[in-house]
């Protein structure tokens, strides 16, 4: 029988090694993973984003998505979400645009990976609130929990990091076989 896929959102302030950690899941588990796509978009703008290029951003994010999961093996791990883009938009322009919402409200994850803050902020010319990685983390840890979405919080340092990933990622689909 063939199952769908399981999408698994790895969320969470900046540096806190999602990415690293989405590459990691994915050759575990034998699948792909989705990069995120703002890094991209930034990368090639040449000049400062705007509220809009985070829409932009969330549209291009989503497509990248809907391809990668035609060609993912049981689970797809998406670096970046719509929460991400959601806390975004409402930390640094107090709004967050209709169709982001709309993603957070109607596109959800089998699981929600919130990457906890223990690891020490890694200067990145992306990378633009290092002393508000609390503040961040709890945006992120209210938000999930009031949504009552399924999310685990993943700390350890190194392989640590990843083994309770990896626990974290088998508990939730074995209690939903």
């Amino acid at each position: 029988m063939h199952h769908p896929i399981r999408r698994i959102a790895i969320t969470g302030p900046e540096s806190t090694g999602k990415s690293m950690l989405a590459g990691q899941l994915a050759e575990y588990y034998d699948t792909i993973w989705v990069p995120e796509y703002a890094r991209e978009y930034i990368d090639n703008l040449n000049r400062p984003y705007l509220l809009e290029d985070i829409v932009a951003i969330a549209k291009g994010q989503f497509e990248n998505e809907n391809i990668f999961a035609k060609k993912a093996k049981r689970f797809l791990f998406c670096d970046s979400d719509f929460i991400v883009l959601k806390i975004w938009c409402e930390f640094k322009y107090n709004t967050c645009p209709a169709w982001i919402l709309d993603k957070v409200n109607n596109h959800i994850y089998d699981l929600y990976l919130l990457m906890d803050i223990d690891l020490p902020w890694e200067y990145d010319p992306l990378r633009e609130h290092p002393h508000q990685r609390e503040l961040l983390f709890n945006l992120y840890k209210d938000e999930l929990a009031g949504r009552k979405l399924p999310f685990r919080i993943i700390s350890g340092f190194g392989n640590n990091r990843f083994k309770n990933a990896i626990k974290a990622v088998n508990d939730v689909i074995s209690s939903r076989k």
